[in-house]
């Protein structure tokens, strides 16, 4: 697949879900840079800003299959993988599917279940695949988790722990509507829900072809350099207990490379450097002081950071 399919394939996923979701085009593009490099996104917001509606539109405008579930603390890992039940029938085990046997996943308000529970996703993102009962199956292509989680409410909650927040390739936020958003959102459903008279723009096939070429994007090396000067500062910075990991580093670059293909470029350049810091590494830095842990706290350091790394001139990335 070329880049140039790569990035019209983007488009008309995107025009598709606009159809359905308002003013949120830097989030369906961010997801989009998710879905084509094999990566999760942690959406975290207050209920209501539309993140289910956003995960079926898409989960639509690719013809693939779409499971959510609620995460609550008697949530068990077989209510995620499925399990082995006795047929008495014909004598045998017979394997029940779990919601994980699906393309897009959504996993609303994941901070609620169990670390039990939350740990069960691990192998299921990392590996795509689901072990039970000794039996190892591969979970189908693509495969993407959308978890939720609410920054707002912290009664029963069980906060991710780190090694899980490392496999969420981005963290999101919705945000709230503009008033002329809001306007839209209200004239839009006022006769009805658009995301049943959505169409498939796109088969599973394109994306996995995507996920397998979108990489040919070129990648400087003053841009490379750049990149792992802001990853090192991350590891340097006095505010930080622990920067941004080798994982870390990899994941950055596989989501500027996606994020350059989505603006229509087949090379990176700073400026996708500089939008993608935030939503790869906000969440896997740890900090000295534990009360500064919220997202905004990690955005400004972040921010900070970039603005102290000298940005590679343009004679440079033409050489």
């Amino acid at each position: 697949m070329e880049l140039s399919h790569i990035h019209a394939l983007a488009q008309s996923i995107k025009e598709n879900v606009q159809h359905v979701i308002v003013g949120k085009d830097e989030t369906i593009d961010m997801i989009f840079v998710a879905l084509i490099t094999g990566g999760h996104v942690l959406l975290e917001d207050v209920p209501g800003t539309g993140k289910t509606l956003l995960a079926k539109s898409i989960a639509k405008s690719i013809d693939g299959a779409f499971k959510r579930i609620q995460f609550t603390p008697d949530l068990l890992p077989t209510d995620l993988s499925g399990m082995n039940v006795y047929n008495q029938k014909v004598s045998e085990f017979q394997f029940h599917p779990g919601p994980v046997f699906t393309n897009l996943l959504l996993a609303d308000e994941i901070n609620r279940a169990t670390p039990r529970t939350q740990s069960s996703l691990l192998e299921c993102m990392e590996e795509r695949q689901v072990s039970i009962d000794g039996d190892t199956l591969v979970l189908e292509e693509p495969f993407i988790v959308l978890a939720t989680q609410n920054p707002l409410d912290n009664y029963g909650t069980f906060p991710l722990p780190e090694a899980q927040l490392d496999r969420f390739m981005l963290k999101l936020k919705m945000g709230y509507p503009s008033f002329d958003e809001s306007k839209a959102i209200l004239s839009r459903f006022r006769s009805g829900n658009p995301l049943q008279s959505i169409e498939p723009v796109a088969s599973k096939e394109d994306i996995v072809n995507a996920q397998k070429h979108y990489t040919n994007v070129h990648v400087d090396d003053s841009i490379l350099e750049y990149l792992l000067k802001i990853v090192e500062q991350t590891r340097k910075h006095h505010e930080i207990a622990l920067g941004a990991s080798p994982r870390a580093g990899q994941a950055l670059l596989r989501a500027v490379q996606a994020y350059a293909v989505i603006g229509g470029r087949d090379y990176v350049s700073p400026d996708d450097v500089k939008a993608m810091v935030v939503p790869v590494l906000a969440h896997r830095l740890l900090f000295h002081n534990t009360s500064q842990l919220q997202t905004s706290y990690a955005e400004s350091v972040l921010q900070h950071i970039v603005s102290q790394v000298p940005v590679p001139t343009e004679p440079q990335l033409t050489e």
